[in-house]
């Protein structure tokens, strides 16, 4: 299969961007096909910020706080997203929404990790949510973006078998793992042009 031009690859993260780093140490050691050449951050104390510029990437950060409206914070974003010409961006640990506008100009461009089988436990607390519903499998899903919550067509999952008697804290250091293990790899085959969408469902391509 031929490999289009190589991507330039935004990653928005909120605080500690760990994924980010699962990115990066990963995109080291293989060849994606792709480069982080941003990170975006609506937080100024985020340490994604650092581990970015301690990799000499490109690092933005504005407050949605500065804005009324929520679409002129995302306008904001845009422009610095088309100043470095990005061609997929990639939520890590972003703790806002989009705008339907936003996410419309990068449609099917746009890819989050969530800490729980989706479409089961969506929102900010999906490893807590699962731990308190009592399920004995929760997971890890890698989804395209829309306008709905945790909503896109599915890339990549991965369950997580929820231990007896194991504390919330221990479970969520075992979703990061698998987290850390399977967003570079979706990421890649973005790069690569494996991902077909097909209505719900997602394809990988072999080659």
């Amino acid at each position: 299969m031929e490999i289009k031009k190589r991507k330039r690859i935004a990653v928005f993260a909120s605080g500690n961007g760990s994924n980010l780093q699962a990115i990066l140490n990963y995109s080291k050691k293989n060849d994606i096909n792709g480069d982080v050449v941003m990170v975006f951050s609506n937080n100024p104390e985020a340490f994604a910020l650092k581990r970015a510029q301690k990799a000499k990437v490109n690092t933005y950060c504005v407050s949605q706080k500065k804005f009324i409206l929520r679409e002129d914070f995302d306008k904001e974003i845009l422009k610095i997203v088309k100043k470095e010409n990005i061609d997929f961006i990639c939520l890590a640990g972003y703790m806002l929404l989009l705008s339907s506008n936003f996410i419309n100009e990068y449609k099917n461009r746009i890819i989050n990790i969530h800490p729980s089988l989706l479409p089961s436990f969506k929102g900010m607390h999906g490893i807590k949510d699962a731990y308190d519903y009592g399920v004995k499998i929760t997971g890890v899903t890698v989804h395209f973006v829309d306008d709905k919550l945790d909503n896109g067509p599915i890339i990549m999952q991965e369950p997580v078998k929820i231990f007896d008697n194991e504390s919330v804290e221990d479970l969520e250091k075992r979703i990061h793992k698998v987290e850390h293990a399977i967003y570079p790899k979706s990421v890649e085959y973005f790069c690569k042009g494996k991902l077909v969408i097909k209505g719900r469902k997602v394809l990988i391509l072999e080659n």
